[in-house]
């Protein structure tokens, strides 16, 4: 009876296994962006993890650390950011390696970060990296392994036998106080244990794209089968084997002085293995998680707990690996893998304030995420967004004010609107609970729409005082109540347009009408800026035969120019970011920012000339590459043909960009990043149903492989897309027909229910575009009502049902289906 139980369960377990064998992780590589400026971090983490180990090079896009671009490695450090622009961020407390120092002689090894850098050349090809690990052979022969836990990275160093003189190894491990955009301010500290070579200290840092600093502790331990020879400190050049203790300088030269620690062991017999951990708090409280999270320095056993980790992440999403080429696998599953890096959960390491509640830093920013970044992780990870969302109400009861942007517990610069607006009613239009306070959550986006705080540089908006007076922010404004770049006039009214509709949002599920019917009304500021009678001329003088942008205006009313070619991707000369000499646009052209109307659609098409006119709009701007889709403004572009009432041509447009500017490769991203952004567009792209983010409201396009099945993690239920006539080569990515359930099903979009319930969406494919998706009652819900649709465009007439689309609210044009928007 024993046997056959035995035999029974085993048997089971088989079945079991055969029917789970899929591992997202087979198609996950890291390395993707690792070159070509896609500055993403490639090393070992946990999902959200605070610790992340990486080889650190001398690049000049080492903004994620590691780079496969010719650079060589200045050392290997424990906390990073991932696709980020700007300064590079953290890259603190740096280790290196030498097999031995000349002749014995501790002064003859090299430890200031420019100058070890000889030491540090490597092949690609001696890289390896996956989702928990990484590793890299310096030519030197020194292996460097790393793995993580959340807040402790560890390393295994293995040294050749004998040193580039060919004298006996004794390796030397050195830890500096440095970071990787060379921040680190006076009074860093360091120490050295003689007889355990236990490493500790701490310094002040700059964070990369904000303002303040920040104290980090560290603390590093060794073991291994070496003994521990002698140890010390350095400063600059030189070092010593006698003391043991060091506060240093910044110094006067604008570089700070190099400083840290060592130790030297008397074999390379062995792996030497470094456990270092991490604390905003102290550095007693870093080794607490050293030992806490590591006690036996098993690499094997936290490398595979990371590994781990990492699939039941990135279980949630399963697709058809039948017919599709293993590089779609690999860019899509590495771009689900890429969402999960950034933000990084910091709960129980925020010095600033006391709290129950979680604390989440590297919104950077929230301008890229809230895009299809944060819409994903709802979707995959609805536990960790909701502990986000969590821990940005906190800090607007702690500081205030919802952050825009915070890395390393600083605030970081608003690139635009106060777009933590849209990620709080995103999770709330899709049900998030789970502990949200969204009363706190409604009181903070109330107070960006309605207080402007003195510094609107890192939250809030500025200009209220002309928004409410004006309807929208004037270029030179005069705004004596707060301070901000005076720049971005254009794109921060198009964007507090949508900030206030998106409060609106929740106002209407809230039961607060006064308010709804306000913010609806001020959504609609963004018309103000529209000038029926601009033209859009190159600069070669041919026009573009397009009439009709957004410009900018003046307090007194009338018009200001900017070309809205400016800020393009074809503008090279144009200064677009958050400088004073800064255009009306961020980090985009009137072109494009001319789209960004997300929640009325409608209106926008009837003032471009209708559907027809608005699809040729949107051609010419990707036709004529004045998008970039490297950078997050273009994102929704591409499938806002839906709109339109042409969800055939969003497709076509998907499967224009990828694989041509994403593919799996090292140089594979257009841009960087940006925390993962990219990331998630690729992943949305290739799912087949992309987000308006602030709204329930999914664009449904073909998956890029036969079905994608989506588990939700609270539900269990299993949603499920379905394509019927799957064409490998991406010919036939035309929708003839769906069901949802098995009914009929015409419109173009879908709402969150379909993953919380686990519907079905089955798409017959062909090769033609089809009438599927075109009618007026089959578009995205929009404020304004839909006009202009005729035969002969993909589209047909409104029809009467069409009328059902209006319901009461007090305001005409308030145009809805069902209880879309709140109503």
């Amino acid at each position: 009876m024993v046997l056959l139980s035995v035999s029974c369960c085993l048997a089971l377990a088989a079945k079991v296994l055969a029917r789970d064998t899929f591992d997202p992780l087979a198609y996950v590589d890291p390395l993707i962006g690792a070159s070509n400026g896609g500055n993403v971090f490639p090393g070992a983490s946990l999902p959200y993890g605070m610790a992340k180990a990486v080889a650190d090079t001398n690049s000049g896009s080492r903004q994620g650390g590691f780079t496969m671009d010719g650079s060589n490695v200045t050392g290997f450090s424990v906390m990073h950011d991932s696709g980020t622009g700007g300064q590079p961020s953290l890259g603190n407390f740096a280790l290196f390696a030498y097999t031995n120092c000349p002749g014995g002689d501790i002064n003859r090894c090299i430890f200031p970060k420019r100058a070890r850098a000889a030491f540090g050349r490597f092949s690609n090809s001696s890289v390896s990296a996956k989702p928990g690990t990484f590793a890299i052979t310096l030519d030197s022969g020194i292996r460097v392994e790393m793995t993580t836990t959340h807040h402790t990275s560890l390393f295994s160093f293995a040294f050749p036998s004998v040193g580039p003189d060919d004298e006996p190894a004794q390796p030397l491990i050195l830890q500096d106080l440095t970071d990787l955009a060379d921040s680190r301010q006076d009074n860093a500290t360091v120490t050295v244990d003689s007889s355990t070579g236990r490493i500790t200290g701490s310094a002040r840092f700059f964070p990369s794209f904000g303002t303040g600093s920040f104290v980090l502790h560290f603390c590093t331990d060794f073991a291994g089968g070496a003994d521990i020879v002698d140890s010390g400190i350095f400063v600059n050049s030189r070092a010593s084997t006698e003391v043991h203790n060091l506060t240093i300088s910044r110094s006067i030269n604008g570089y700070p002085l190099p400083g840290g620690a060592f130790v030297r062991f008397n074999s390379a017999a062995e792996p030497i293995l470094v456990r270092t951990a991490t604390s905003f708090i102290s550095a007693e409280r870093a080794c607490e998680h050293a030992e806490t999270e590591i006690p036996d320095f098993d690499f094997t056993a936290v490398s595979e707990a990371a590994t781990d980790a990492w699939r039941a992440k990135m279980s949630p999403i399963k697709v058809s690996t039948n017919k599709v080429n293993g590089s779609m696998l690999i860019n899509f599953y590495s771009g689900i893998y890429r969402t999960m890096v950034n933000p990084q959960n910091y709960t129980g390491e925020n010095p600033l304030w006391s709290s129950s509640e979680p604390y989440f830093d590297s919104f950077y920013c929230i301008w890229d995420q809230f895009r299809s970044q944060l819409p994903l992780l709802t979707i995959t990870d609805p536990v960790a967004v909701t502990d986000m969302v969590r821990s940005l109400i906190d800090t607007y009861r702690h500081l205030g004010w919802l952050p825009d942007c915070r890395m390393s517990l600083n605030k970081g610069y608003t690139q635009g609107g106060s777009n933590a607006d849209v990620v709080l009613a995103d999770a709330y239009v899709k049900g998030l609970k789970g502990g949200i306070n969204w009363d706190d959550g409604y009181a903070a986006v109330v107070k960006d729409a309605e207080v402007e705080p003195y510094d609107w540089c890192c939250e809030g908006r500025g200009g209220l005082d002309s928004w409410k007076a004006l309807g929208y922010i004037p270029v030179q404004d005069f705004d004596y109540k707060g301070f901000g770049t005076m720049t971005r006039s254009i794109s921060r009214t198009l964007e507090y347009a949508y900030n206030d509709f998106c409060i609106a949002q929740m106002a209407s599920k809230l039961g607060k009408t006064i308010d709804k019917e306000k913010y609806i009304e001020s959504s609609g500021n963004w018309q103000n800026l529209f000038k029926k009678d601009q033209e859009s001329v190159w600069w070669n003088g041919s026009d573009t035969g397009f009439v009709g942008f957004f410009q900018p205006r003046y307090l007194n009313e009338t018009w200001g120019f900017q070309d809205p070619l400016n800020c393009s991707n074809l503008d090279a000369y144009s200064v677009c970011s958050l400088q004073n000499t800064g255009r009306e646009t961020f980090e985009s052209s009137i072109w494009e920012y001319g789209f960004f109307v997300p929640h009325d659609q409608a209106t926008l098409i009837t003032l471009y000339g209708g559907p027809s006119a608005f699809t040729a709009r949107l051609d010419y701007l990707h036709d004529r590459s004045i998008t970039y889709i490297g950078n997050e403004p273009s994102f929704l572009t591409v499938f806002q043909y839906h709109y339109a009432g042409r969800p055939a041509l969003s497709a076509l447009r998907s499967h224009a960009y990828i694989p041509s500017s994403f593919s799996p490769t090292p140089a594979g991203l257009p841009g960087n990043d940006d925390s993962g952004a990219m990331g998630s567009f690729v992943a949305f792209a290739m799912m087949g149903l992309f987000p308006n983010p602030g709204q329930d409201v999914y664009l449904i396009t073909p998956p890029y492989f036969e079905h994608v099945n989506i588990r939700h993690p609270l539900t269990g239920k299993t949603a499920r897309v379905v394509n019927v006539h799957f064409d490998p080569s991406y010919r036939d990515v035309y929708i003839q027909s769906a069901t949802l359930d098995g009914e009929v099903y015409t419109r173009n979009w879908i709402d969150h229910s379909f993953f919380t319930e686990g519907k079905e969406l089955v798409l017959t494919l062909g090769r033609n575009e089809s009438a599927w998706g075109t009618r007026v009652e089959d578009l995205p819900p929009s404020l304004g009502q839909y006009e202009g649709f005729e035969r002969g465009n993909g589209s047909f007439k409104r029809a009467a049902a069409a009328r059902l689309w209006r319901r009461e609210s007090g305001k005409a044009g308030f145009a809805m289906l069902g209880d879309k928007f709140g109503t």
